[in-house]
């Protein structure tokens, strides 16, 4: 094995673990994506939301550039718990298109997986 290669363990770290999704959602403020953080965690369909202010979102809307100040959320989960938090966040998010981007954890620490999944 080379030095830079990491040998996969149980538990899903070093291997594609198709178990953990981190989400990433944008919303017009602080006050609404705390209310939506912790609605998803309240709730249990996320085991930790992160709150990143000060984004700048660049982007075209209805054919025009269009420039706003977000906050993101880095949303964790189990991959199974997808569908219930797609509909949630749907009904909470003031946007009529909210961002809604899952991306699968390739890499993921084995204590901080279990966690994950009992939180």
């Amino acid at each position: 094995m080379k030095s830079n290669e990491v040998e996969p363990r149980e538990g899903g770290a070093g291997a594609l673990d198709p178990g953990v999704l981190v989400v990433l959602c944008t919303a017009p403020d602080a006050e609404v994506a705390r209310r939506i953080a912790r609605e998803l965690v309240g709730e249990g369909l996320a085991a930790c939301v992160n709150l990143v202010p000060g984004l700048t979102s660049i982007y075209r809307w209805e054919g025009a550039v269009e420039e706003a100040t977000e906050v993101l959320l880095l949303i964790k989960l189990e991959a199974g718990g997808y569908p219930a938090l797609e509909a949630r966040v749907l009904e909470l998010h003031p946007y009529d298109t909210p961002e809604l981007i899952a991306l699968a954890a390739a890499l993921v620490e084995p204590r901080y997986a279990a966690w994950l999944g009992g939180a």
